[in-house]
């Protein structure tokens, strides 16, 4: 996990040296690969759980759901498309392959596919309508395929990971570049499976050979993450209410740990100095269930509850997959829609204006007292360009001095991931009436850490107090104002 950069840093120091420079910052504990840092800069985007169950009403399939069910009236992936882009999502993973079977692509290798639906004739193919949708605009394009099949007889015997694996191949060779691969790990128990119609239990330790399976995606699809329980690239957060630990390390201990067989409690907070580097994903629906029902029309999740979520999944550095369910249209729902473009346009005005511009930045350790590592880096939202101090110095201080009285009530910190997770832990500090008053805490920083503070604060300094288990380094000290949000009637 700690990659090329950890081999490449003597190198790096040594040109550092002979320029008379002052060297980077030797990397500290696990670090993420470069298919990892390039996830965590896209902290949110959207699940689409869409499958015979959205027309038989039902949250899980058995598996013996005839494919003329699936019929969705008027399918359109832009319409899908279009309102996760709304929403400020960066991607949308598809569920395929849900517990069901009913793969949501024509498959070579069965029946029970939209190639023998109701819909189209027969002749369509959600999967490439999706992955196109999402090409056209700008969107990345992920898919879930369930290791679990209630369909398949031969499910549960060897001959059942072939006819996986290839399905696996067509969807990581037919639909373009994915950037996320979802294995969930739910898996054996009660099905049709060919009519059996019996309970099937798996050793879900050594029957799945992951390592197989991981590498057929290693070979398609190299810049892709694989999610599961326990990643290999990101892992589970131990629940579906929407939010990341606090802390939220992005270090974790993997050993025994696979798909369907981890701690909850310790995905969800991660391990501070765990041995790789697995950052969490928050899975959770806009509604109380995964696929479409009528009857929650009424239970849309709000644009406070949307904005609670995004603080605490991505603002504690996780990812966010928040689903999306089509109705029985093929299309978002209106209530969803309305809710998911508010919620978007407060992030989007929020973020869009860092109050901390034009501030003066300073410190109390400025490594090798070089102009590389000054305290203004973390004014230019740059990861490769950072504030850090001198290897000695564990403790620090970073203080903004504002031209004139800012008001504000959202702090965004991130450290330079590449050289690892080195803040242990954080104070903040507002200057007000002649003293400095503890406004805000916390611990892990990583690829992102938001603070929603209580009430706003109007200041002319800060303080950010830093103690850190390697000399601390930090990418980014920005301040927001949160947006008014008003609430679709």
């Amino acid at each position: 996990m700690f990659g090329w950069r950890r081999n490449l840093f003597p190198l790096v120091a040594a040109a550092a040296m002979a320029r008379g420079a002052a060297p980077p910052p030797a990397p500290y504990g696990a670090l993420p690969t470069e298919r990892q840092r390039i996830a965590q800069e896209n902290p949110a985007f959207a699940f689409v759980h869409f499958t015979v169950n959205t027309f038989t009403d039902r949250e899980w399939g058995l598996g013996d759901e005839p494919e003329s069910v699936f019929n969705p009236t008027d399918f359109d992936a832009d319409q899908i498309v279009r309102t996760a882009k709304d929403a400020g999502l960066s991607g949308l993973i598809l569920t395929a392959k849900h517990h069901d079977g009913f793969c949501l692509w024509p498959s070579a290798f069965t029946e029970h596919s939209v190639k023998n639906s109701s819909w189209k004739s027969g002749r369509g193919d959600v999967v490439r309508e999706l992955a196109d949708a999402c090409h056209r605009a700008g969107l990345q394009f992920g898919v879930y395929l369930s290791p679990w099949d209630r369909n398949r007889a031969d499910y549960g015997r060897p001959e059942y990971l072939t006819y996986y694996r290839n399905q696996l191949r067509e969807l990581l060779t037919h639909y373009g570049p994915i950037f996320e691969v979802w294995f969930d790990g739910a898996n054996g128990g009660d099905g049709f499976y060919g009519g059996a119609r019996e309970k099937r239990k798996i050793d879900n330790a050594t029957y799945y050979d992951w390592p197989t399976t991981w590498a057929i995606v290693r070979e398609l699809q190299p810049q892709a993450v694989m999610f599961s329980d326990a990643g290999p690239d990101v892992r589970w957060v131990g629940n579906e209410k929407g939010f990341a630990g606090d802390p939220c390390w992005a270090t974790i201990d993997a050993t025994g740990m696979f798909p369907g067989k981890a701690d909850p409690k310790i995905l969800n907070a991660g391990t501070r100095g765990g041995t790789s580097w697995i950052p969490a994903e928050v899975d959770v629906s806009i509604r109380p269930g995964w696929f479409y029902h009528e009857k929650e029309d009424e239970k849309v999740k709000s644009v406070a509850q949307l904005l609670q979520i995004y603080f605490e999944s991505a603002g504690r550095g996780a990812r966010l997959n928040l689903n999306l369910p089509p109705d029985r249209r093929g299309q978002i729902a209106p209530r969803d829609a309305a809710v998911l473009r508010e919620w978007g346009r407060v992030l989007r005005t929020t973020f869009a204006r860092n109050l901390a511009e034009g501030a003066l930045a300073i410190a109390t350790n400025t490594r090798g007292d070089d102009h590389n590592y000054s305290p203004e880096r973390v004014l230019a939202s740059d990861a490769a360009h950072y504030w850090a101090t001198d290897d000695d110095a564990r403790r620090a201080e970073l203080t903004l001095i504002f031209p004139a009285a800012t008001t504000f009530d959202v702090v965004r910190l991130r450290e330079p991931i590449t050289l690892g997770q080195r803040i242990d832990s954080f104070q903040l500090d507002a200057w007000i009436d002649g003293a400095w008053r503890e406004v805000a805490h916390g611990t892990s920083v990583g690829s992102q850490r938001l603070m929603r503070l209580a009430e706003p604060v109007a200041t002319t300094k800060l303080r950010l107090r830093i103690e850190a288990a390697a000399s601390p380094a930090l990418a980014e000290w920005s301040v927001f104002a949160l947006a008014p949000a008003t609430e679709p009637p």
